[in-house]
């Protein structure tokens, strides 16, 4: 495939949305053609299994296997539908979120064994892996100030992941900083406590030469 497919990740509230489309800006300017997507989502299946998952129907919380299948459900859709046309067609790709998230959500922060999780994982995705990743990387305080301030704001509604407590979180947070530490030459971690301006020039700086 001829296109790059570059990956955001890190826990609520760490500004992947802001800096993806800052980016994508970015390399429009320099005439790429440019994909954003995010996960779950990014297809109507995906959408509606988002939907599913963040507000889970009945009285009953998804359990954090259906959580992980679900997870992967959309992500095999989103990779069949669009990531993998848009790289064979040569586009830039900027996910919010790809399977590292299921490492760290439902592996590490749920208590999946992470040998299940990749299982799930590669019949998502086989082939398809990012070129990069980028962890925008806060502290868990930073995180539940922001992720208040916008619920604030927009009158968002709590959702399942959000009930989860500050151990899980914890546990992400960290599940993240081993895949990292595992993973040098793909990941790419960035202090995202800074302006917007700040970690959109940090990130530049790391990517610029791809381009």
């Amino acid at each position: 495939m001829s296109g790059k497919f570059i990956t955001f990740e890190g826990i609520e509230g760490c500004g992947k949305s802001t800096q993806i489309e800052r980016l994508a800006k970015r390399l429009a300017k320099l005439g790429r053609d440019v994909v954003q997507l995010r996960e779950p989502g990014g297809t109507a299946i995906g959408e509606a299994i988002r939907e599913t998952v963040k507000h889970p129907p009945g009285d009953a919380p998804i359990t954090p296997d259906t959580e992980l299948l679900l997870m992967n459900a959309s992500r095999a859709q989103l990779v069949q539908q669009k990531i993998r046309p848009a790289l064979n067609e040569g586009k830039v790709v900027l996910c919010d979120r790809f399977f590292d998230s299921s490492l760290a959500y439902q592996g590490y922060g749920r208590g999946i064994d992470l040998a299940r999780v990749s299982t799930a994982i590669e019949l998502a995705v086989g082939e398809t892996k990012p070129d990069i990743t980028l962890l925008l990387d806060i502290s868990l305080d930073v995180s539940a100030e922001r992720v208040a301030q916008r619920q604030s704001a927009t009158g968002e509604s709590i959702d399942q992941f959000d009930r989860s407590g500050d151990p899980f979180f914890q546990r992400v947070h960290d599940g993240f900083h081993a895949l990292a530490k595992a993973e040098p030459d793909r990941y790419r971690v960035i202090n995202a406590t800074g302006t917007p301006d700040t970690v959109s020039d940090e990130i530049w700086s790391t990517l610029e030469n791809q381009f």
